[in-house]
């Protein structure tokens, strides 16, 4: 099953990075969080990709294409540019497709752009902004059994500020991460039956406020609520954290660590 990646965007909020690379390729640890998403997928042996390119594309089109010789033995032979490849790695088996889909088009119309390589009756997708400890077998198995046209996951995101428990004056608890209780979000990590993409208008379609909104409207998107652990990367803030879970090998969504 293919697992479509939106890697387009500017990212206008992290600027400090994404001047001259697109926000998924932003690092953690020292890769990309793209790579992080697609090796939680890759645990779940979910190793298709569609990468959606857009906003400096060639960045990313770069990693993969030298992601070999970067990252194991190899032998050259000057000359007749022959290259030998050595020493097998986890991401062997992965197979992508580096699709190109406009540097304004909006996240509908990228999903429009690609169908073209999504084959079978369904497909999944998510942001290239986003991580979490979902299971993503569990969310296909509920995508199933709810027989709609598509399966949105909701979470409930961290405050962006520490909790206080106050009493009596005094502070007795300071949460600085506390998930919110009560309300739900859109988390990303879709499942979507084929049929969707003739669902989607043009490049100028928001994915959210087009196929989202239509399907809400006629009761065809289900929704897998997550209990877990999930963070996007929308600021340096939130690069900072993410980096902080990886470095103190505290990072909820790395299970093949």
């Amino acid at each position: 099953m293919k697992v479509v990646i939106l890697c387009g965007g500017l990212g206008t909020r992290l600027r400090e990075e994404t001047e001259f690379k697109p926000k998924a390729m932003v690092e953690i640890g020292g890769r990309p969080i793209l790579w992080h998403i697609m090796k939680h997928y890759a645990q779940y042996n979910f190793t298709e990709f569609v990468l959606c390119l857009g906003y400096k594309g060639n960045v990313i089109r770069d990693f993969f294409t030298n992601y070999e010789v970067r990252n194991r033995d190899v032998t050259i032979t000057l000359g007749s540019h022959e290259i030998e490849v050595h020493n097998n790695h986890t991401e062997s088996n992965w197979k992508i497709t580096l699709a190109e889909t406009g540097e304004r088009t909006l996240t509908g119309g990228r999903l429009k752009r690609v169908g073209q390589y999504i084959d079978g009756p369904r497909f999944m997708a998510t942001y290239g902004d986003g991580i979490t400890d979902l299971n993503i077998q569990d969310l296909f198995a509920f995508h199933r059994e709810k027989g709609k046209q598509a399966t949105v996951t909701a979470v409930r995101p961290s405050s962006r500020f520490g909790e206080l428990s106050i009493q009596n004056g005094t502070v007795m608890s300071f949460r600085e991460k506390h998930q919110i209780d009560g309300g739900w979000i859109n988390g990303g990590f879709f499942v979507f039956e084929r049929e969707v993409l003739d669902q989607l208008g043009g490049d100028d379609e928001s994915l959210e406020q087009g196929l989202l909104a239509g399907l809400t409207s006629s009761g065809q998107l289900a929704v897998y609520q997550h209990h877990g652990f999930w963070q996007c990367m929308d600021t340096h803030r939130e690069m900072v954290l993410l980096n902080e879970y990886w470095e103190n090998n505290e990072a909820p969504w790395a299970g093949w660590r």
